[in-house]
């Protein structure tokens, strides 16, 4: 059976909640596909979300990781393309860690394409409610190490897919924020997963940003 990880974040800087634990929460609730869906909850902190994904991979062997996080200024949800290995933290994590321009692997490349069918998997979130997109920076936080350690995993071995999805602030997020229901979030959530399950080949889109 193919197993499918799906993680989301604990809040973090302050914040009570965090949307993307809380739409993992939702998609798998309703989850009724064949594949397996495991789901965690991951720490924001460098060291510890490292260390937590190390865990989880090799307990359930999954073919595709989706990983989720917060960015709070986005208006919709956004796949992401490109994971650097930098760690530059405007705030510290939750370890009290604030890393200033430190690579993530020492040894490792400069940055991986997280390849699949980003842009189908958004065109698909779209579709089913979502206001989604594409984007060619995860930041320089928690959310861009796991995705980096995503791209790491998913060149290991023949077979594997992963995707990193950042997701806006639901309706309870800090006045002023962009907001989006949850409910629309989860589905545009699972509609990314089920692209990555389903969709061999990405769509051949010209639409990269050109600033």
């Amino acid at each position: 059976m193919t197993t499918v990880l799906l993680t989301g974040f604990n809040p973090f800087d302050g914040a009570r909640c965090n949307p993307s634990a809380k739409a993992v929460a939702l998609v798998a609730a309703a989850w009724d596909r064949p594949e397996r869906l495991v789901t965690a909850t991951l720490s924001v902190a460098f060291a510890r979300a490292r260390d937590e994904f190390a865990r989880l991979v090799p307990e359930h062997a999954p073919a595709l990781v989706v990983a989720t996080g917060l960015a709070g200024g986005r208006a919709g949800l956004t796949v992401e393309r490109v994971a650097v290995n930098l760690a530059d933290a405007r705030i510290p994590d939750d370890d009290g860690h604030r890393p200033a321009g430190e690579p993530l692997d020492p040894t490792g490349p400069d940055a991986y394409l997280l390849r699949g069918p980003v842009k189908a998997a958004a065109a698909a979130a779209t579709a089913a409610g979502a206001s989604a997109g594409t984007s060619l920076t995860a930041g320089a936080y928690v959310c861009n190490a796991v995705a980096y350690h995503l791209g790491a995993w998913s060149r290991a071995a023949a077979g594997r897919r992963a995707a990193f999805v950042h997701v806006p602030w639901d309706e309870h997020g800090p006045v002023g924020s962009p907001q989006t229901p949850l409910v629309t979030t989860a589905a545009g959530l699972r509609a990314i997963v089920e692209a990555f399950l389903d969709v061999p080949d990405d769509l051949v889109v010209a639409d990269g940003p050109t600033h």
